[in-house]
């Protein structure tokens, strides 16, 4: 299947490890020129080196750039422009917020989790979109959580503001589907990243089980008996980033290796 990605300008926030990293990496495989953003400088010229080295595409750069900060949103994307010409493919990611419930959170911890997993993503799409409306055409996928489809305990803030990016992807897919620019959302399962690796850490010592035996314990709720890779989630972020999607526009999809039950 031909993804039409070759020479196509994608931007991945935090994009130096995790999903975001094996994003980046799958669309540098694709030919895309790809520019990474985080805030840590040593993790993002590491991530660059190593997706350059593995795909063979020397169109990788990065931005540091705190997407909390509307001023690093703005440079972010005008150095992407600058560089590549326009945007083609936004992918919408943050780092999670701080794990707990509902009596454990205060002002600060709401408005973090807002201006972190949310309005972050508002400011990134606003900021793209009159460049892919210019070109009639353009892909914004959002990453959020299973919590999309079904909330998970002590994620309190996760589990809020996850849903509102549901609903902010599904207006705008409404709103932009005469200009050709789909937007969809995916939510991740148990996939093994250091994130998922520090939730768990948290829940086993609530549990006061040892992090190996609750990871086993995790594995068995999982029909497929096993967490996923990175590189899974990110093959699914690539199609729908793609030329190839033609179709999809305004849908949550999980990818959780059929753990969670909701329809």
């Amino acid at each position: 299947m031909d993804l039409q990605l070759n020479g196509k300008s994608v931007v991945v926030t935090a994009g130096s490890k995790g999903l975001g990293k094996a994003t980046a990496m799958e669309f540098a495989k694709e030919g895309a020129h790809v520019i990474i953003a985080s805030r840590n400088e040593e993790q993002l010229s590491k991530a660059k080196d190593e997706i350059i080295r593995e795909s063979k595409n020397e169109h990788v750069d990065y931005v540091i750039c705190d997407i909390t900060n509307p001023n690093q949103i703005n440079n972010l994307v005008d150095l992407a422009v600058e560089r590549n010409g326009t945007i083609d493919v936004l992918i919408n990611n943050a780092g999670g917020p701080p794990a707990g419930r509902f009596e454990d959170m205060n002002d600060e911890d709401w408005q973090y989790a807002f201006e972190l997993n949310l309005l972050s993503f508002i400011r990134l799409s606003r900021k793209v979109i009159p460049h892919m409306k210019e070109q009639q055409n353009g892909r914004i996928i959002n990453f959020a959580s299973s919590s999309i489809k079904q909330p998970l305990d002590n994620l309190i803030l996760s589990n809020t503001f996850r849903a509102g990016i549901v609903g902010l992807a599904k207006s705008l897919s409404q709103e932009l589907a005469a200009d050709q620019i789909m937007v969809n959302t995916i939510g991740p399962g148990r996939i093994a990243t250091d994130r998922v690796a520090e939730l768990d850490g948290i829940r086993a010592n609530n549990m006061g089980t040892p992090y190996e035996e609750f990871v086993q314990y995790t594995e068995k709720k999982i029909p497929l008996q096993r967490y996923g890779t990175p590189e899974e989630f990110a093959k699914l972020v690539v199609f729908l980033g793609s030329g190839a999607n033609t179709y999809i526009t305004g849908q949550s999809i999980l990818v959780d290796g059929g753990m969670v039950k909701a329809l």
